[in-house]
């Protein structure tokens, strides 16, 4: 339920005389959107060095901080829900924490997702000259740059059928490597690995192979495997039912880990040891070549190409959609906020097609593939949880200056302010445990660079008459609410 009071003073958010985005997305879409954002490179790609490094133990790591974001993303539900005038989690922020933190984390998700796509980039060259041995990498890269550019220009609705498919493609995939693998532990199957048997969890050194720190080291990679658990945030404003479709995505979060991380896992690490996976190689085709499946390992080889076109495809949408957001408010350039005759931000669409070049640059500046992507994983799951922590510091405030609006939510946060703190912490230790390691230690060391540019161009922007009539506004919103909150011990 919307309250109207809110509902107007959030009016700038809903402006009529700026360009709308289209409620195109329809709940097929947004759920296998959900779902597509929950499932990307990082398990495909990312699963191999985090197994190589935890052991079995990393099926608590990817359950654990599937349970921890499950909160993220209720609170951002609530909150989402609580004004459907919000076009993303950037607005609420704007609202609720200042001006400031709509810039923040409006530029910061942008960035997060550029760093993902170039990731994603990285990773798709790599799968490319598995497919096609001695392809120059930058050949592929291009290419996949230049076809989720034509893929997001025509209207949302490509785009969410484009998502829908893709992340069938990965579902399906997922489904049939579980099927396939129960069928060669049961049958016994042999591979030079050894059998193919559940007892292959615990009969390498157990659950905690390489003990507490080994634990601790798969945390680094596994949270990337997570960014884009919420896009569908982002779909807000072009969704044809908010109210119904957001909570089905959300609450169908823990069945997704479930199934899709911690049941892959179990399979992957049955079917052959966990000491026979490394970094930089996908642990899906690892099993089905070790089985002796090639042809099998070739496609599987084609689905995880596919699922990295799925998380560049959702990067591209979501960096248009925050950018254009950010160029209503005056955080961006105005030219980004326009739309085409398709109601589509191209021209949003095309700067971050073109920064997306860079990753090509990476390909060929470190000392191999893996390397590579782990730098950019690393700097994306930092900035990442920046965005995580503003949702949930803006739940904190709706929390205390709109009570009246969280008791009619009908979508709320389980464990409330408790859970909140909860995740903090967990934060607090993923990025000691980032510091563990010397390649995520120098990724994290460099990641404070990009809030020191935003710091800047925010000092500067916040001048502008614009800029400080917004920061007037709040105050003024804030003193409302504060004023409400005490109006019935008034009384």
């Amino acid at each position: 339920m919307v309250d109207t009071t809110d509902a107007a003073r959030s009016a700038r958010t809903d402006r009529g005389h700026e360009p709308h985005l289209a409620r195109q997305l329809s709940n097929r879409h947004i759920q296998l959107i959900a779902i597509g954002g929950a499932i990307g490179t990082g398990l495909f790609m990312g699963s191999g060095k985090t197994i190589s490094v935890a052991g079995p133990s990393v099926i608590f790591v990817y359950m654990i901080i599937g349970f921890m974001l499950f909160f993220v993303m209720r609170a951002m539900g609530e909150l989402l829900l609580s004004n459907t005038r919000y076009k993303s989690f950037s607005d609420f922020a704007g609202d609720l924490l200042g001006p400031w933190a709509g810039f923040f984390t409006g530029w910061t998700y942008w960035f997060c997702w550029v760093v993902t796509g170039i990731a994603d980039v990285i990773a798709i060259a790599g799968y490319a000259r598995e497919l096609i041995p001695g392809i120059p990498l930058w050949i592929p890269g291009v290419a996949t740059i230049a076809i989720l550019l034509l893929l997001n220009l025509p209207t949302v609705k490509a785009f969410g059928e484009t998502e829908f498919w893709f992340a069938l493609i990965k579902i399906v995939a997922i489904v049939a490597l579980i099927v396939t693998g129960l069928v060669l532990i049961f049958t016994g199957f042999q591979s030079d690995a050894g059998p193919a048997s559940f007892t292959n969890l615990w009969s390498h050194g157990g659950f905690f192979p390489h003990e507490f720190m080994g634990f601790v080291a798969g945390f680094q990679i596994a949270v990337f495997a997570f960014v884009g658990i919420e896009l569908v945030g982002t779909t807000a404003a072009e969704a044809k039912d908010p109210e119904k479709t957001l909570p089905r995505a959300i609450n169908a979060i823990p069945i997704r880990v479930l199934l899709f991380y911690v049941g892959a896992l179990v399979i992957l690490m049955s079917v052959t040891p966990w000491t026979e996976f490394r970094a930089g190689h996908s642990p899906f085709i690892a099993t089905f070549a070790l089985a002796g499946l090639g042809i099998a390992a070739t496609v599987v080889n084609l689905v995880v190409l596919t699922s990295a076109m799925s998380s560049a495809n959702s990067g591209i949408y979501s960096t248009s959609r925050m950018v254009f957001g950010l160029a209503q408010e005056g955080d961006a350039p105005a030219a980004f906020g326009t739309l085409s005759r398709r109601q589509v931000p191209r021209n949003a669409l095309f700067l971050t097609s073109v920064l997306l070049l860079s990753g090509i640059v990476l390909l060929y500046a470190g000392k191999d593939i893996g390397a590579a992507f782990d730098l950019v994983t690393t700097v994306s799951a930092v900035c990442f949880m920046f965005v995580w922590s503003v949702i949930l510091a803006s739940y904190l405030v709706f929390r205390r200056r709109r009570a009246q609006l969280h008791e009619q939510s009908a979508f709320r946060m389980p464990g409330g302010r408790v859970m909140v703190w909860v995740v903090f912490a967990f934060f607090a230790f993923v990025l000691w445990a980032l510091t563990t390691q010397p390649d995520t230690l120098t990724a994290l060391a460099i990641t404070p660079l990009w809030f020191v540019v935003l710091a800047v161009a925010w000092l500067l922007l916040r001048r502008r008459p614009t800029h400080q009539a917004r920061f007037a506004q709040y105050r003024a919103d804030r003193d409302a609410d504060e004023a409400r909150e005490h109006e019935p011990v008034r009384r």
